[in-house]
């Protein structure tokens, strides 16, 4: 199932991109987020291959609405998709844009794809097999992350479009020695994180879990051994999560 769920996101990767290089029409959802054409092209996509290929799970996309929680509370499994997530990043045409593809089974992660389309990367992981980035057509290489010490001079990964010098301040008024950040988009950052490009991943603001479920489960599976911890969940009520850091040996709140 794994080959077929990467396929499935290059597929909605290419046509995203055929989208890429035209004058972007932005549209806006009910929150004033931006949504284009591609978004939508993706979205159809996905959804359908998934109906094809686990036609018993339920899926979950950022462009089909969240169903009711009465109806999903007591879902043990289900598929949880962000077309393209850096919708911004790709009307600004920095290619930081992904899709994202996630299977979660009891409120965690098993199972995550994320593409990049406009680099031909790809990054997955399972809880069975691990991590791993493969650039373009060549052979996967497996991705390891070692959780850093809150005593440890830090590289920080943060938001491209939403990054500022307050949040490392709050970093370091947390007692984190930040000393490096690197911008990125969308859910570019786990990876970085889970590659051993960046130690840490804050995030101060709130997500829903299509944007995180794939790169948590890239981060959670590129330890060494087991899996890292996360203080992410799914199927809450409203699919929203507050604030969180990933990459920290120890929990601190933010």
């Amino acid at each position: 199932m794994l080959k077929e769920i990467i396929a499935t996101a290059k597929q909605a990767g290419e046509a995203i991109l055929d989208y890429y290089e035209d004058d972007v029409e932005v549209m806006h959802k009910d929150d004033d987020s931006p949504l284009t054409k591609a978004d939508l092209a993706a979205h159809h996509i996905i959804v359908d291959a998934l109906k094809k290929i686990d036609p018993d799970t339920p899926v979950i996309s950022e462009e089909s609405g969240i169903p009711d929680y009465d109806d999903r509370r007591e879902w043990t499994a289900f598929w949880i998709v962000d077309p393209l997530d850096g919708t911004k990043e790709f009307i600004k045409k920095n290619g930081e844009f992904t899709v994202n593809i996630a299977l979660i089974e009891n409120g965690k992660p098993v199972l995550g794809v994320v593409y990049v389309p406009d680099k031909k990367i790809t990054y997955y992981a399972t809880r069975e097999k691990g991590a791993f980035k493969q650039v373009g057509d060549e052979k996967p290489q497996r991705i390891y992350s070692e959780a850093s010490s809150t005593e440890s001079s830090l590289t920080a990964v943060q938001s491209r479009s939403h990054g500022s010098d307050s949040l490392i301040n709050q970093l370091q008024d947390k007692g984190l020695q930040v000393t490096e950040t690197i911008p990125a988009g969308s859910s570019i950052k786990f990876c970085l994180v889970a590659e051993g490009a960046a130690d840490i991943y804050p995030r101060m603001g709130p997500t829903m879990e299509w944007d995180v479920a794939a790169g948590d489960c890239v981060y959670r599976y590129s330890a060494r051994d087991g899996a890292h911890p996360s203080p992410l969940t799914y199927n809450k009520p409203d699919l929203k999560n507050s604030g969180f850091l990933i990459g920290l040996n120890g929990n601190v709140e933010l």
